[in-house]
């Protein structure tokens, strides 16, 4: 089993419950980890035989840029994308993180948490 990790994903989107947010959106945070089969790959060196981080990348910018009201959807959305188009992973976890949280407070983020494995 390995590991790949992308952290510190920036995107610019527009989820929340508030009209406001759909409007004038927000900075987000995702942080992406799979788990895989990757001894082969560590072999051969080849791309097709590993689990691509640019797909993983693209995975969470084109979900990031639908709308939703929560982000457990998105994260949700994130996961199961992931599992269906990159069949070598066995685990994925997904934190999606909003920057400066419209909440009443001096609050840096608030950040959902979802696995899931296959």
């Amino acid at each position: 089993m390995g590991k790949i990790k992308l952290k510190n994903i920036r995107v610019f989107a527009y989820h929340g419950c508030l009209i406001e947010e759909g409007k004038i959106g927000s900075d987000y945070r995702v942080d992406l980890t799979v788990n895989g089969d990757l001894s082969h790959s560590s072999k051969t060196d080849n791309l097709e035989d590993t689990i691509d981080y640019v797909h993983l990348n693209k995975i969470v910018k084109e979900e990031m840029a639908i709308r939703s009201k929560l982000l457990e959807n998105v994260a949700e959305r994130i996961i199961n994308r992931t599992l269906e188009e990159i069949l070598l992973v066995q685990k994925v976890k997904v934190e999606v993180s909003k920057i400066n949280p419209p909440i009443g407070g001096n609050v840096a983020m608030v950040t959902v948490s979802r696995s899931k494995s296959r």
